[in-house]
This record gives structure tokens, C-alpha cells and sequence, in this order.
């Protein structure tokens, strides 16, 4: 599979990935919540590089930060 396949497969997961977790958060458990809002958010990144999409790597990486704070504390 070529590269853009790999990106576009993990964003795909990563969009799964961040409404589940916002399930997660709100039923289960806050910290592990997080902790899979940050694994999304990482997933999603590369595909948004590669697109050039600044705005949303830039609020990606903002909200993957807010997780680790979250989780590190």
C-alpha cells in the first residue's frame, strides 16, 4: 500500500477513534478517555500533513497536548 493509503486509513481510524473515546469520558472513565483522544488525534495527524491542512494539525496537536496534561498529572 503507498503512503497516502496508510494516512488516509489511520485518519479513518482516528475519527472512530475520537467518538469513542468521547464516549469513554462521559460513561466510563475520564482518564483512559483521554488517553484515547490523544492516540486519535496522533493517528489523524499524519493525513492532515500530508493534505496541508496547517489549521487542523495546529488544533490536533493542541488537543493532543490538553490530553497529555490531562492523563500526566
Amino acid at each position: 500500500m503507498t503512503i497516502d493509503r496508510y494516512t488516509t486509513i489511520s485518519r479513518a481510524i482516528g475519527s472512530l477513534l475520537v467518538v469513542t473515546a468521547y464516549f469513554i469520558v462521559v460513561h466510563v472513565n475520564v482518564t483512559v478517555g483521554t488517553m484515547i483522544h490523544a492516540l486519535a488525534c496522533l493517528m489523524s495527524i499524519p493525513f492532515f500533513v500530508r493534505t496541508k491542512a496547517w489549521d487542523v494539525v495546529i488544533m490536533l496537536s493542541f488537543m493532543t497536548c490538553i490530553s497529555f496534561s490531562k492523563f500526566a498529572l
